[in-house]
C-alpha cells in the first residue's frame, strides 16, 4: 500500500485539525470510487488521535460501508471529535456533488451512534450485510444506516 503524510491542516476548526494522507485505492470491485482521508490531530499537534475517510463513490459495497467513515482512539472518545471531523468536510461533500451521504455503523456501537445523531442524519434502516462482503472484508454482519445531509 502506498502512503504519504502530509505536513499541513487541510480542515481546522480551531480544536481539531484534518491532516490528508493519500493512500492507495481500496479493491475496484467495492467501487468506492475517489476515497481521501485523514488523520485527526488535536489543533496544532501532530499526534494521531483518529481517522476519517470520505469515499465518492456509488456502489452496493457504499450501502454497507458508507461513503463516511471515521474512528477515535479510546483515550480521545467522548469529545464528540468523529462529529467535528465530518462538519469540517461538509463543504467538501457538496462540492464534490453530493446533496447527502451515508454513515454506516454496528447496531450496538452506542458511540457511532451518537455521532449520527449529534450530526441531526436521519436513521434509514438496520440491513444484513451479505456474506460475501462479511468473510472477505472482516464487516459485521448487520448495519445501521444514517443520512447526512451536510450544511
Amino acid at each position: 500500500m502506498s502512503w504519504m503524510f502530509h505536513c499541513g491542516a487541510e480542515f481546522t476548526d480551531g480544536e481539531i485539525d484534518l491532516i490528508p494522507i493519500r493512500l492507495s485505492p481500496p479493491a475496484g470491485e467495492l467501487g468506492f470510487g475517489p476515497e481521501r482521508n485523514w488523520r485527526i490531530t488535536l489543533h496544532g499537534k501532530r499526534r494521531e488521535i483518529g481517522r476519517l475517510s470520505f469515499r465518492g463513490g456509488e456502489s452496493r459495497a457504499i450501502y454497507y460501508f458508507g461513503h463516511i467513515g471515521y474512528h477515535i482512539d479510546p483515550p480521545w472518545r467522548g469529545r464528540h471529535y468523529a462529529a467535528r471531523a465530518c462538519r469540517l468536510i461538509g463543504d467538501l461533500i457538496v462540492r464534490s456533488g453530493k446533496s447527502s451521504v451515508v454513515i454506516t455503523c454496528d447496531p450496538d456501537n452506542l458511540a457511532s451512534r451518537k455521532t449520527c445523531e449529534a450530526l441531526g442524519s436521519l436513521w434509514e434502516c438496520e440491513t444484513d450485510v451479505p456474506l460475501w462482503l462479511q468473510e472477505k472484508y472482516d464487516i459485521s454482519a448487520r448495519k445501521e444506516r444514517y443520512i447526512w445531509i451536510p450544511g
